[in-house]
């Protein structure tokens, strides 16, 4: 990319990568773009899809592609959402905000994570669009029964208790870059910020970057939990977490109810039976656990178990629309993006995650008529195969 591209320049999700790449500082690239271990997950996230081949239909009436889905119970304009993702304000000073304006404007849900840097009414203003807030149950149940009564008051529309990161991930880009709790900055990384004064400034101007959501209960209830607000969250993540606390938080929630994290079809079974409306099959973005199939691989024989009493979500790996038409054909009900529109993000403010869902939204529209298939609907296995090596 030459040094004046904009993000009327980018044409798919990886340019935008480049051009995030360029705008950050390398500690808070690297903590976006990051997996754990040897990222083998992290890269099989996306080469997954390319080991599926898609069958297209000639000879059919294509002059209207109708992109419209029903998930949740919620109308959405096309079949993905926006995943929660922590730490938003790290990557752009517009932070959430941004992000959720520029779903709700695309009839898109939006789901803010417990860890996000905006309070969840702040975010339950930003438009008409559906809106998930993504919580843990953590080991002092009063945070996690205020946080379910905060979001009733502010109407958001559903639930996702996320199961996977009851243990951090290995993630080696962030040790040698020194984004641990506390930050241990390396003199190269300091370098870096001094690269970054766009950036800086924002940040700067901007206040400082605080898990909003969180920060003035700890303060009320732990004023004295001296590793700062990041720190205690880690305290609070309970080892002895079972099926029982998540059918509990079901219970407390009382609407429809997700669980991310989800890999194998007997957790599958197990969420449905504990509440679960839907269930997104999602291995943290590579984060987590290194060496985890991709989730577009567990699809099919998650669908197999749970037949049609339980909504299923992809999330990880999506960069283009024909990513998102394979798994619904081999039996997701919608996917999930997070890295794609955070790269996004950090290359352009809510224009540029603008510019990123009217791109998916072209590609899903071009690729659906170049499957001979009028809406998402009609998409089934019928349309796709394993490619034969």
């Amino acid at each position: 990319m030459g040094r004046k591209m904009g993000i009327e320049h980018c044409h798919n999700v990886s340019d935008f990568r480049a051009l995030a790449r360029r705008a950050l500082p390398a500690p808070m690239f690297h903590y976006m773009d990051g997996g754990a271990d040897d990222e083998w997950t992290l890269d099989n996230n996306s080469a997954a899809f390319g080991r599926y081949e898609l069958l297209p239909r000639v000879l059919v009436d294509i002059s209207k592609i109708d992109l419209r889905t029903r998930f949740l119970g919620l109308d959405m304009a096309m079949p993905f959402f926006l995943s929660p993702t922590g730490g938003t304000k790290m990557f752009h000073h517009q932070k959430e905000l941004a992000v959720a304006r520029a779903a709700a404007a695309r009839g898109l849900m939006y789901s803010l994570s417990t860890v996000g840097t905006t309070r969840l009414e702040e975010v339950a203003k930003t438009g008409d669009g559906p809106k998930m807030f993504q919580v843990y149950v953590f080991r002092d149940r009063g945070l996690t029964r205020e946080l379910v009564a905060r979001c009733k008051a502010a109407g958001y529309d559903a639930l996702c208790l996320t199961v996977d990161t009851l243990v951090g991930g290995n993630r080696e880009r962030d040790l040698r870059t020194g984004m641990a709790v506390p930050p241990r900055f390396t003199p190269a990384s300091l370098l870096s910020f001094a690269a970054h004064p766009r950036w800086v400034v924002n940040a700067v101007r901007s206040g400082p970057i605080v898990m909003e959501n969180v920060a003035g209960w700890v303060k009320d209830n732990y004023a004295d939990s001296g590793s700062g607000i990041a720190g205690f969250i880690d305290t609070q993540f309970d080892r002895t977490l079972s099926w029982k606390d998540a059918a509990w938080l079901a219970a407390e929630w009382g609407g429809t109810f997700v669980i991310k994290g989800v890999m194998t079809p007997e957790d599958a079974v197990r969420a449905r039976d504990a509440g679960a409306s839907a269930v997104m099959i999602s291995n943290h973005g590579g984060r987590q656990l290194d060496g985890a199939p991709a989730p577009v691989d567990m699809v099919a024989p998650i669908r197999a178990a749970v037949g049609d009493t339980l909504e299923l979500v992809v999330d990880g790996g999506i960069r283009r629309g024909t990513d998102i038409i394979k798994a619904l054909a081999l039996g997701a009900d919608a996917c999930s993006i997070g890295r794609a529109y955070l790269y996004a993000l950090a290359a352009g403010g809510e224009a540029g995650v603008t510019r990123m869902l009217e791109l998916l939204r072209a590609e899903l529209q071009r690729d659906m008529a170049l499957m001979g298939c009028c809406n998402v609907s009609g998409l089934s296995p019928a349309h796709i195969q394993r490619h034969q090596v």
